[in-house]
């Protein structure tokens, strides 16, 4: 290896993020190196996938070879999600959504399904290198340069443009002091897997992810993603405040579980499979989500709550939409990514972030426990629930605010 390379495009992360548009731009014919500082596979969180990434899966070409793998990794296929509250349940199917577009899509265990993609992604034609850590970066509107370190020593990485898909890392935003806090509350999560044990007659759907309140605190919740080899994700998250730090992780997450009726009955055999782990303080801003040569995708950009799941399908969406945009940049043509990147990307974004805030603030879950299957808006609500948070045809979508305050006031007259 030189001392100084050069390519078209480096992406920095190899998750799904990096693996979208690293398959998109080499099967376009453009210089695509991935840059990603972990071994593959890895643990990650994000199990529980919505329909509408099946889409950017398709687009980048590697959906053929995600189906034919589904199985045999024990990915789950998922057509919706569950919820419980002291007693309510209310279910949503994601075939019978509003938007256009695909109605299910899998939970995964997040080191087998990465490891996948990027494998599949590497098939095209981009170079995936591992361990391999970025340790800075200069920028301007001719390029990028970045200083890579291996474990053979370090190296120079020129590149006509950069994406920064590093997730958590948040490589760019800490190194052009981009970061902004969010005005979203501080939570935490902790979580494990367990060989679930689930009773095959227990009232419980493994074709969807169950969402679980608090009984007593009503901004709390569960999260159980059951995967297809008999195992789940589980984890409850909250504000720091509810945790007993006295308790060690496993601890917690287990009295937690014992808090809630059902969780309680369903997880009553369940065996833990490895360490409870703890994710505090996610949430996440930045200044902009492009400037000079460079953008950023997914959770390197903005990353919201894990309520509903919405942080690999912006990630797909916006690695998707930066390769395409990208492609034409390199091709000659002029783009404005501040009009065609990140002004529609934040608008899903927003629509998230309301329905985030707002199941946080009890109105949402009022509305999702008030839905029943002769509900006019239910199919509205599903598409946003099924990851369809672009889609300005649904009312839901184009306004979410006043739509959320309107089904919330029908609510308390009910």
């Amino acid at each position: 290896m030189s001392n100084t390379e050069a390519c078209d495009v480096v992406i920095i992360g190899a998750g799904p993020a990096g693996a979208i548009a690293a398959a998109i731009l080499a099967n376009k014919g453009w210089n695509t190196i991935v840059v990603e500082r972990e071994e593959f596979p890895r643990f990650s969180i994000g199990e529980s996938l919505l329909p509408h990434c099946m889409e950017f899966v398709e687009q980048a070409g590697l959906l053929d070879g995600l189906l034919k793998h589904a199985s045999e990794l024990h990915f789950q296929y998922k057509n919706g999600a569950a919820f419980y509250r002291k007693g309510e349940r209310s279910d949503f199917n994601f075939e019978q959504k509003f938007s256009e577009g695909p109605g299910t899509t899998f939970q995964v265990k997040r080191a087998a399904f990465d490891k996948l993609l990027a494998d599949e992604a590497a098939k095209t034609g981009a170079d995936f290198r591992y361990k391999q850590t970025v340790q800075s970066v200069t920028n301007d509107v001719e390029g990028a340069c970045l200083e890579v370190s291996t474990e053979q020593g370090s190296y120079q990485l020129n590149a006509k443009f950069m994406l920064d898909a590093s997730g958590f890392g948040r490589v760019l935003p800490r190194m052009l002091d981009l970061e902004l806090p969010s005005n979203l509350s501080n939570r935490k999560a902790v979580f494990t897997h367990f060989k679930d044990n689930i009773p095959k007659n227990a009232n419980f759907d493994r074709e969807k992810i169950l969402i679980t309140v608090h009984p007593e605190i009503a901004d709390v919740w569960y999260w159980l993603i059951p995967f297809s080899d008999g195992t789940s994700s589980i984890g409850v998250v909250g504000r720091p405040e509810c945790f007993d730090e006295s308790q060690s992780c496993e601890q917690q997450l287990l009295k937690f579980i014992h808090d809630d009726d059902n969780l309680g009955e369903l997880l009553a055999t369940a065996e833990v499979l490895q360490p409870a782990r703890v994710i505090g303080g996610y949430s996440a801003s930045v200044k902009s989500l492009h400037g000079p040569s460079f953008a950023l995708l997914g959770n390197a950009g903005e990353f919201l709550d894990p309520v509903f799941s919405s942080g690999v399908t912006i990630a797909m969406r916006s690695a998707a939409s930066a390769a395409t945009l990208l492609d034409r940049q390199l091709s000659g043509e002029t783009i404005d990514w501040q009009t065609e990147y990140e002004v529609p990307l934040r608008k899903g974004i927003e629509v998230f972030k309301t329905f985030v805030m707002s199941w946080y603030d009890t109105s949402f879950q009022n509305v999702i426990f008030f839905q029943d299957e002769e509900s006019e808006v239910k199919p509205m609500i599903t598409s946003i629930l099924a990851g369809y948070a672009w889609d300005e045809t649904n009312p839901f979508v184009k306004s979410s605010t006043r739509g959320i305050r309107m089904l919330t006031k029908l609510c308390e007259a009910d």
